[in-house]
């Protein structure tokens, strides 16, 4: 089992944005590589510090992360934060130490005497699925469009910032010297220039080349949720780090089923006939065609719980069911025998109504179901 994110920083459920930068900035400084050479157990904890800050320190992540757990940012393919490796945590939170390490937020051995390292943007793609995608889990094997480097491409220096990525200004003011940073504008903070550019190539010697990707999409996803395959968007020039691929999930509309949260509904029609004296029906479910007994007399309204024919919950704790409601089919029309069967039933006692105490109205039932 995978350590809670709010244990991991100390903190409580409940913290602040303050409260939970301020825990993670405490664990960095603690187990940063610069103060830690060497040392896989600090490496291992800084990394679990960057993974549960980037899920806690963004709202909709954290809002996921209380509802589902460690499940929602999981499944295969770099998904969430557990797919971080050093040059992601530096890119992305170095901001945070203001500098405290190395020339300008994280140096040491990463990047080379504190070169910021630049990352490449993200790519965002939309995935449909079926139901029984969902129920099931599904490897997608999409098509993407990223920039890469063109190959032949070759960098230097940049003679700038001579490799630093950024430029150091002081400045004399009416308060003295200060001091200010910025991101080198000649390499756009790579550190690097492009020394050699092949035909084709952009300013940057990227490229944009079509690749297949093949996205595992875990089970019991929702519609909105958003998955991430780390590395799979664009490339950066020189020495940088390739963005992320965001894999927003669609769920397509079922012909019968309709979804609520984990639990699944179905419209069953019988014939008066076939409420009066029994039948068997089968019916549509996410893992293929089943059999069920309709007892004789139902009456319309009754809904019948397949359990565990549902969707799995994202956070594996077991499935939802199949909650079929059994609606009796009144004809529209009927011809002169039938007509003069139903006149004849009409004063029968056993076709006037008399509900027992067992026969719950709507809603009830519909208050069972939820119970």
């Amino acid at each position: 089992m995978k350590e809670d994110f709010y244990d991991i920083l100390g903190i409580s459920k409940g913290a602040s944005a303050a409260e939970i930068k301020k825990a993670y900035r405490k664990k960095a400084v603690q187990y940063h590589p610069d103060k830690n050479p060497g040392d896989e157990t600090a490496e291992a904890n800084f990394k679990k510090a960057a993974e549960a800050y980037e899920v806690l320190s963004d709202d909709q992540k954290r809002a996921r992360y209380d509802q589902y757990g460690h499940q929602a940012f999981e499944g295969g393919g770099g998904f969430g934060g557990g797919g971080m490796n050093m040059d992601d945590i530096f890119s992305q939170f170095g901001d945070i130490f203001g500098g405290a390490f190395g020339g300008g937020g994280f140096g040491g051995g990463f990047g080379g005497g504190g070169q910021r390292r630049v990352k490449g943007s993200n790519l965002r793609i939309r995935v449909k699925l079926t139901l029984e995608e969902i129920a099931n889990g599904v490897e997608k094997k999409i098509k993407v469009k990223r920039k890469k480097q063109a190959p032949g491409v070759t960098y230097k220096t940049c003679t700038t910032c001579n490799g630093a990525g950024q430029v150091t200004r002081i400045q004399n003011t009416i308060l003295g010297r200060m001091q200010t940073s910025a991101p080198c504008t000649s390499c756009g903070g790579a550190g690097q220039m492009m020394d050699k550019k092949p035909a084709g190539a952009d300013a940057q010697g990227l490229i944009i080349d079509e690749e297949t990707v093949s996205i595992k999409i875990p089970a019991g996803v929702v519609d909105g949720m958003q998955l991430k395959v780390t590395g799979k968007g664009n490339e950066a020039p020189g020495n940088g780090i390739a963005g992320d691929l965001l894999v927003a999930i669609e769920e397509k509309e079922h012909p019968q089923l309709q979804r609520e949260g984990d639990n699944l509904h179905y419209d069953l029609y019988v014939s008066i006939s076939e409420a009066v004296l029994g039948t068997s029906k089968e019916i549509e479910t996410v893992t293929g065609k089943v059999r069920i007994k309709i007892e004789e007399g139902v009456q319309s309204g009754k809904i019948l719980r397949l359990r565990g024919k549902g969707i799995p919950s994202i956070n594996g704790y077991g499935k939802g069911d199949l909650l079929v409601h059994v609606n009796v089919w009144t004809p529209k029309t009927l011809n002169k025998e039938q007509k003069q069967f139903f006149e004849k039933m009409a004063n029968d006692e056993n076709f006037s109504p008399s509900p027992e105490n067992d026969d719950k109205s709507f809603f009830e039932k519909v208050k069972d179901m939820f119970s």
